[in-house]
């Protein structure tokens, strides 16, 4: 017999056989199982119109759950979904922001309706970098301003979980830069769970610990990054030498790649400074020294695009 979703602890947010249709047509989720670890930065990844907004919505019981189970901390959704949602920060459909009011003023109308101290509204803002907005009112903010002002929303119930659809839209390199290390801290020093989902890898490749790739609703791939980064097949040190047969016999784990160079497999700097020294004690003349990283985006491609 099935365990049920909700007793697995280790997980915030498991589901199984999650499909959702629209309108009858076909579907846009396909038996979805989900796996997101407490305490993990997970990256939901995927092209536009793959299913992740859809299926974010039916995590958080934003959609009516059609076939499938789901389970967030533990509790069964729907149906826990008031107690599930106290402890959940979430900017999926963005909030009602209202443009006459300010930041501050904003964050006072939804604490009441978290019914959160308002000791939270100056900290929040803080964190969000919208301290300094003053008087200035919502409707005058840019995207990028709307999209920091959405996760101070979704920050002043300090939740346990945050779930973010595409929190990059709209911000500069050095917005980017600056969500990216406000989320880190929030898992690293208070133990916040994050799902963020996006459909740029780059994006979210320094942050995410842990992948969960959607192409047409089907999950492709879910694990750690570091197995996602495995799939991308040779890594290491790339050498050309005057003699590459001779040096590949004297550097252990070398081999002769199809273009005719050398493969050392993901040696550290001082191995590499040793064995360029070895090969040119032999009489070995090195051409070309340089390494060869994971090519995390062609895996990516290769899991969403469709077949030829």
């Amino acid at each position: 017999m099935r365990a049920r979703l909700s007793s697995v602890p280790s997980l915030a947010i498991e589901t199984q056989d999650l499909t959702h249709r629209y309108r009858g047509g076909e579907a846009v989720v396909r038996a979805l199982a989900l796996a997101v670890p407490r305490g993990a930065i997970y990256g939901f990844l995927g092209p536009n119109g793959a299913g992740k907004t859809t299926t974010l919505r039916l995590v958080l019981g934003l959609l009516r759950l059609q076939e499938g189970e789901v389970a967030v901390l533990g509790r069964a959704m729907p149906r826990e979904r008031l107690a599930v949602l106290r402890r959940v920060g979430s900017s999926v459909e963005s909030p009602s922001l209202y443009g006459d009011l300010t930041a501050r003023e904003n964050l006072e109308v939804w604490r009441l309706a978290f019914d959160v101290p308002r000791s939270r509204v100056p900290e929040v803002l803080r964190l969000v970098g919208l301290a300094d907005t003053g008087k200035k009112r919502a409707r005058a903010f840019s995207l990028g301003m709307k999209q920091r002002l959405a996760l101070a929303v979704a920050l002043l119930p300090e939740p346990e979980l945050l779930v973010l659809d595409e929190p990059a839209n709209g911000l500069d390199p050095q917005g980017i830069l600056e969500m990216r290390d406000l989320l880190l801290r929030l898992n690293r020093e208070r133990g916040v769970t994050i799902l963020v989902s996006s459909h740029v890898l780059s994006e979210v490749a320094r942050l995410v610990g842990h992948v969960g790739v959607i192409r047409r609703g089907e999950l492709r791939f879910q694990g750690t990054l570091r197995s996602l980064l495995e799939r991308s097949g040779e890594r290491g040190l790339v050498l050309r030498t005057s003699d590459d047969p001779r040096a590949a016999r004297l550097l252990p784990g070398a081999r002769e790649r199809h273009d005719g160079s050398l493969l050392v497999p993901s040696p550290s700097d001082a191995e590499t400074a040793a064995l360029v020294r070895r090969l040119v004690a032999e009489g070995i003349d090195v051409h070309e020294v340089t390494h060869r990283a994971a090519d995390l985006e062609r895996v990516f491609l290769d899991l969403v695009e469709d077949p030829a």
